[in-house]
């Protein structure tokens, strides 16, 4: 019943934002592509847009397989393809949610029924968590594996648990390597495990994987290759993932984790303090943490699966004041404290989704210009990297007979960008740089507002919510004059 909750902040949060930024980029496309290219695959999109490094097509193609009856029953009564994007959305989330339960089944056996129920009750509040749980990422998809693969180690299955923590670290996320270990060596050290029994599920599982991903990717990529193997060796031992941007040893624990917990994070270590039994679950959580933080380019979803340990922390703390809430007068008021936090809980994360309906504007732009330009009339758009890099997919390209283009670098004003009919363009306001070479031959049709930061120079009202002009959308006036 209460994994219920959970599936219904994940839909709102889907619902309310439908679109997808840069780095879920692969994942939708391939999806896309598995659902509408089938086994055409020269007319994928990674073969144009590869991207930095390949990544798996497993993923994708197990939430394609989920998806295909309900893409086609709306493809066949003819509704539009954006539906479609939120239908592999929708599964994916449903692929985290079975996995969550498991989780939380194996909670409920070792620390009760109430645990467990506070502990879908903390994260449906909670933002990150729920708005991640529908993203194509790797780390998502990674995420359904290690939420069951922990419930293994939780239920001393070790054959569960070191064969899904393979899949996951050899197929998705080679990092993960780190949190199973340490989890591993805790069984090791523990003796629950031994080395025997270790390789003789570890050996055939790793083989069978490595061998699973190279078969499977290197048919859709059209070259032999080990996905995850070019990721581990670009982002680790070449250390290229400093390209994109660094944080500062401990951003993890100062800035990561108190947005992702909230105010649950409060109860974390008292959970930990009166149940020693929490304490071995955030030993390995905290230590994947402080470990993974020499690594200096940081993201938030890189450590998304130690919330759910942590919030069973703050699910034994929640316990522990309501079980004894009449002891005293203080417990009473620590417990109404408790639920206190479910309201702030509740109410940052309504500020975050607000702060992420308006951070979409790519996907915006796509869907007013399906608004103003009839579908009938055959044009060809181009799509310039930040419009792309904020919303748009091939889901979102609706019109059969619309060429659409995001060919990057090219000449502003050139003879190659005045080629098309319709130009999607990021800049902040109508005499920005971006657009001048575009003045004398071009109409702006509309533009799009995107989430620009917040005001808190008035100390006097409450900080508001700054939004500015993100993507102008332009039509060629030969056209318009048509």
């Amino acid at each position: 019943m209460w994994v219920l909750i959970l599936a219904a902040a994940f839909v709102v949060h889907l619902l309310i934002c439908p679109f997808t930024k840069v780095e879920e980029s692969f994942n939708l496309q391939a999806m896309h592509d598995l659902l509408y290219h089938t086994s055409n695959i020269t007319a994928y999109d990674h073969h144009m847009f590869p991207g930095v490094v390949p990544r798996t097509f497993i993923g994708p193609l197990v939430v394609s397989l989920l998806s295909a009856p309900f893409v086609a029953f709306f493809f066949l009564i003819g509704a539009s393809k954006i539906i479609s994007q939120v239908i592999v959305r929708f599964f994916l989330g449903f692929c985290v949610l079975v996995a969550f339960n498991q989780y939380g089944k194996s909670i409920n056996n070792r620390f009760g029924k109430e645990v467990t129920k506070y502990v879908m009750l903390i994260t449906a509040t909670q933002f990150h968590f729920v708005f991640y749980m529908t993203r194509p990422l790797p780390n998502v998809f990674a995420l359904v594996l290690v939420l069951i693969a922990i419930s293994g180690w939780i239920d001393g299955k070790h054959a569960l648990f070191i064969s899904l923590s393979a899949f996951a670290i050899i197929v998705f996320r080679a990092e993960l390597a780190i949190l199973m270990g340490l989890m591993l060596l805790m069984e090791l050290v523990s003796g629950r495990l031994n080395i025997i029994t270790l390789l003789m599920y570890a050996a055939p599982a790793g083989l069978i994987c490595l061998g699973f991903t190279i078969f499977i990717d290197s048919y859709f990529w059209q070259r032999l290759l080990w996905p995850e193997g070019e990721v581990l060796w670009y982002n680790t031992i070449m250390n290229k993932s400093s390209n994109w941007g660094t944080s500062p040893f401990l951003w993890y624990f100062y800035s990561a984790i108190p947005r992702a917990l909230s105010s649950s994070l409060l109860l974390v270590p008292i959970g930990a303090y009166v149940d020693s039994r929490i304490r071995t679950l955030l030993l390995p959580a905290v230590g994947f943490i402080f470990l993974y933080s020499f690594l200096p380019h940081k993201e938030l979803r890189f450590i998304i699966y130690v919330f759910p340990l942590l919030n069973t922390a703050a699910a034994r703390a929640v316990c522990h004041f309501f079980n004894n809430r009449k002891k005293s007068i203080l417990m009473s008021l620590i417990s109404i404290a408790v639920i206190g936090h479910f309201v702030f809980n509740l109410a940052t994360t309504s500020g975050f989704l607000y702060l992420s309906y308006n951070n979409y504007p790519g996907g915006d732009a796509i869907t007013r210009l399906h608004q103003l330009v009839p579908k009938e009339e055959n044009i060809h758009v181009h799509i310039d990297v930040a419009t792309a890099q904020t919303g748009v997919s091939r889901f979102t390209q609706l019109n059969d007979n619309w060429i659409y283009n995001k060919t990057e670098d090219l000449s502003p004003g050139g003879a190659d960008m005045m080629s098309y009919d319709v130009l999607c363009i990021g800049a902040a306001s109508e005499n920005a740089p971006e657009l001048s070479p575009y003045t004398s031959s071009h109409y702006i049709l509309d533009h799009v507002e995107g989430y620009a930061g917040i005001d808190t120079k008035d100390f006097k009202s409450f900080p508001q919510v700054v939004l500015q002009p993100k993507i102008f959308i332009l039509e060629k006036k030969k056209c318009a004059d048509s």
